[in-house]
């Protein structure tokens, strides 16, 4: 029987702000079925994977079309498809979500419960090998799939600034993981 990793541990691996990235996920060959019509031409940009204590929590790939991500990442569509290797609860990953998108910027308070609400329904709890794709949607917003299916699209450019600002803004908590994201260095 497996053993649940303590509360405090998962909340802090939830979805990021883990210590070390240390190899590079697995490639996939193909990008995933849901961003056909939505990144046409996809091509994987870079992928890492985030490690919480040795322990293995997500692998990350950036998927990219024409434009690649520079310094004004966020004015480029793009996908980042985070495939979970642990259990983890919805909830979690909604709460660290937030206080990652924090690093990224001041959120008025009223905002912030606004945006937590709305990821607590679009993210569900997670087994291993599930999946949770995010498409940003540039000037508009961002839509999120999980294992291949459409599971919400918050239409605010601000939200979506924030929340891929988690991996892709100079002022990750991962800067590492940022650099192999945008494939700027190898594991």
């Amino acid at each position: 029987m497996k053993r649940p990793l303590p509360r405090r541990a998962l909340l802090a691996a939830a979805l990021l702000s883990a210590t070390g990235v240390r190899a590079q996920a697995p490639a996939a060959a193909s990008p995933p079925p849901e961003l056909a019509g939505a990144l046409p031409g996809a091509r994987r940009l870079g992928s890492a994977t985030l490690r919480f204590f040795g322990l293995r929590v997500y692998d990350a790939r950036l998927w990219v079309g024409a434009q690649s991500p520079g310094a004004d990442w966020v004015a480029v569509p793009f996908a980042l498809e985070l495939q979970y290797a642990r259990s983890l609860k919805g909830e979690q990953i909604a709460e660290r979500s937030l206080t990652e998108m924090r690093r990224q910027g001041e959120i008025a308070e009223a905002v912030a419960e606004r945006w937590l609400g709305n990821m607590k329904q679009l993210f569900p709890d997670v087994e291993p090998g599930d999946r949770i794709t995010g498409l940003n949607l540039p000037g508009v917003g961002a839509r999120f799939f999980v294992n291949g299916n459409l599971r919400g699209e918050p239409r605010e450019a601000d939200f979506a600034r924030m929340f891929f600002g988690i991996w892709l803004s100079p002022r990750s908590s991962e800067p590492v993981l940022r650099e192999q994201l945008l494939g700027r260095t190898a594991s």
